[in-house]
């Protein structure tokens, strides 16, 4: 399950030990200096409400007054953004809890440090003017592009209107490509998130069918790590963890400038990126503390993924069941002053 983009937005380390050398007149002297700065952490992101804030961390230096050096990728495709980190070209990056289990699931040893949000409607499965009902995709183009978070949305819309994904046609295309097929009428319906939705509604007769409002807990974003990377740097890890709810303060604080630097990442004006204030909630510091601890609702974490391991592998997302034993990294959301 991923987010994909394609708009303005979207990942090695090694601390040595330098040896100066100095030239004189007549001798070679060698000295050993002090330790050499850490190179900067890379983090990735792409186009998604829930992770623009990072532009006015980076903006307003906030990662800088923390003390820890990062290099802020951005990604015009999420799924790229992804695949980097798989790769290992980024030390962490903006992603779903969905896409981090399919990835876990892949071989991949990663750890979600942070919650930054739980989309509450901005990932929606948009139709053409006349289909109204879930039920009405049967035989229908439905682009989307696969094994994405809105490919996930659309699978848990479709079982629960107890339609067959095999009586939908699948159309695969990157998210920005989907929306712009639906909009020029070669698909019938669309899976796509903020910003663009905006992009797709913009067919004439267009309707949401059902969005993640629709699905409690189902979509939550985090800032995921390659455990490695989190256990050999805990403190930096902890400092951009810090720098996160310092921009949340920031954002709350200075509000217009704020705004106007996460609309112009989005690529959208102010006012269409305020309309999606209400399908992304952002979590607070508390919120996050208590989406890590155990529980029976898809607002546990843990809970979660249990569950959308589960359904991953049903729908044929996941070759295999991933093992969470690791997954799950509260303590630097707990260790936040």
């Amino acid at each position: 399950m991923t987010r994909t983009p394609r708009s303005p937005r979207r990942r090695s380390r090694s601390i040595g030990l330098l040896l100066v050398i100095g030239l004189g007149a007549g001798f070679l002297g060698a000295c050993a200096s002090p330790q050499a700065e850490a190179p900067p952490v890379r983090l990735g992101y792409s186009a998604w409400p829930g992770w623009f804030p990072w532009r006015v961390s980076e903006a307003k230096g906030l990662f800088e007054k923390e003390g820890v050096p990062v290099k802020l990728q951005w990604f015009d495709g999420y799924l790229d953004s992804i695949n980097a980190l798989n790769a290992g070209q980024l030390d962490c990056n903006s992603q779903t809890l969905g896409d981090t289990i399919s990835s876990v699931a892949g071989g991949a040893d990663l750890q979600v440090v942070l919650t930054n949000d739980n989309s509450t409607g901005n990932d929606r499965i948009i139709a053409a003017e006349g289909i109204t009902s879930v039920e009405q995709l049967r035989g229908r183009k439905v682009a989307v592009e696969e094994g994405t978070v809105d490919h996930y949305l659309l699978l848990l819309g479709l079982k629960d209107a107890g339609v067959d994904p095999a009586e939908v046609e699948i159309v695969p295309l990157e998210t920005g490509a989907a929306a712009a097929a639906f909009v020029a009428g070669q698909v019938d319906a669309v899976g796509v998130f903020a910003p663009f939705t905006t992009q797709a509604l913009k067919r004439p007769g267009s309707t949401t069918l059902f969005s993640s409002k629709d699905f409690p807990g189902a979509i939550s974003d985090h800032l995921v790590c390659r455990r490695e990377f989190v256990e050999n740097n805990p403190e930096a890890i902890q400092k951009i963890v810090n720098t996160w709810f310092a921009t949340l303060a920031e954002i709350q604080q200075n509000p217009k400038p704020s705004l106007a630097l996460m609309a112009e990442r989005a690529g959208v004006s102010e006012k269409e990126y305020q309309d999606y204030d209400a399908g992304t909630t952002i979590f607070s510091l508390e919120q996050n503390r208590a989406a890590f601890e155990s529980g029976d609702t898809m607002a546990s974490l843990p809970f979660a993924a249990e569950r959308i391991g589960e359904f991953l592998v049903e729908v044929k997302l996941a070759e295999k069941p991933p093992q969470l034993d690791n997954l799950l990294q509260p303590k630097f959301v707990q260790a936040v002053p």
